[in-house]
């Protein structure tokens, strides 16, 4: 990256999908665990209610997701703005 247009839009890209994955996060975790919860208490998987395993499981998967999926979608970005480690 030689000038500070290409500087500013990497960065842009970068904060924009950190946003996104932060936003998914914490409706999985706060959102779907917690206050959402007495809606989710009819719905059973792995035998307890699917508020429960968003608290207790499910945000922690997602979690997981998401750092994958962040890594593969830096990666595009990386080499779309020419500072790829290849």
């Amino acid at each position: 990256m030689s000038n500070n247009g290409g500087d500013s839009a990497y960065w842009n890209a970068n904060i924009r999908l950190v946003k996104i994955c932060l936003v998914i996060w914490a409706v999985v975790s706060f959102g779907f665990g917690i206050v959402l919860r007495p809606m989710l208490s009819g719905i059973e998987i792995g035998g307890t209610d699917l508020g429960f395993w968003f608290a207790q499981q499910g945000s922690i998967l997602v979690f997981l997701f998401l750092i994958f999926l962040y890594a593969a979608v830096m990666n595009s970005i990386d080499r779309k703005h020419g500072v790829d480690e290849s």
